[in-house]
């Protein structure tokens, strides 16, 4: 049944698909355990990607501890779950940040795909073409290695993972690049809360010689960038801002930019446009691919 809806789905988003569509560049950020502050860093890159002139969504996906509108300072009503069940639109439920950013609440990776509606599913897909034109979304999943948060992983162009400079946060962030190495050979890394560079840079070195070690010399894995340890961070969330938004002359905002850029050199040179790929269609025909 779920085959034959898997198929179903992809000849209809094809059927929709426009010339035109850009191809959305899909970017997980996971972590090996929670409190290392991965909400926090989707939300200001994201908001960083989308002062850059990017269209951006950011689809919370971080089962039972979903955040991210405390983080935007929003509220929120109805998920994408709702939609699923014929109970609202996708207009209803996408909520509009900044002029170029867009938070999509989310729900288990589990439950989202389980419609007993076929019909309703069709038309999910064809409102969700609103979303056709974002340049980038950023997937803020769960922490850990549960099975769906590895069909995120499984499903996005770009996995980072989110680590501080704490031996029991480096342990679960080895263990978390060792369980996605099974799915693909490049992940990124982003190292929080570090004293400098030096630090940054010891510490993911030392990652990466266990894992070549020990997973092997086929993975590539890249330190995306670093954000130095600043109170502005504690107090921006306590006050439920980005402390990109608050704090524009930081050294923290400085250090996220340096991320965001990262990024877009990779955008700038994946040129190639997949229209059926684009937008929260897009996401949805990669992820019924596990099913």
């Amino acid at each position: 049944m779920i085959g034959n809806q898997a198929q179903k789905l992809e000849e209809l988003v094809a059927s929709n698909s426009s010339k035109k569509s850009k191809k959305t560049r899909f970017i997980a950020i996971t972590s090996g355990k929670g409190g290392v502050g991965k909400s926090t860093i989707s939300s200001n890159l994201a908001y960083v990607l989308s002062q850059s002139g990017l269209n951006v969504g950011i689809f919370d996906a971080d089962i039972g501890l979903a955040n991210l509108d405390v983080m935007f300072n929003v509220k929120i009503k109805k998920n994408i779950l709702h939609v699923l069940k014929g109970e609202a639109k996708v207009s209803d439920i996408l909520i509009p940040i900044t002029r170029n950013l867009i938070l999509i609440p989310g729900e288990s990776g589990d439950e989202i795909l389980k419609y007993s509606d076929m019909a309703l599913f069709e038309r999910f897909m064809e409102e969700a073409q609103v979303l056709d034109k974002l340049d980038v979304m950023i997937i803020d999943t769960g922490a850990g290695i549960g099975e769906h948060i590895q069909m995120f992983l499984d499903a996005a162009d770009d996995v980072i993972v989110v680590t501080v400079p704490d031996p029991a946060a480096i342990t679960d962030a080895y263990a978390t690049i060792k369980t996605i190495a099974t799915l693909r050979d490049d992940i990124g890394v982003i190292m929080n809360q570090v004293k400098n560079e030096k630090e940054a840079l010891a510490v993911f070195n030392k990652i990466k010689k266990v894992a070549l070690a020990n997973i092997g010399e086929n993975l590539s894995l890249e330190l995306i960038g670093k954000i130095d340890h600043s109170v502005k961070v504690s107090t921006s969330v306590k006050q439920r801002a980005l402390f990109s938004a608050a704090y524009p002359s930081s050294l923290v905002h400085r250090d996220i930019v340096s991320i965001a850029n990262n990024i877009i050199k990779k955008l700038e040179r994946d040129v190639l446009v997949t229209p059926n790929e684009s937008g929260l269609s897009g996401l949805f025909k990669r992820l019924m691919g596990h099913f």
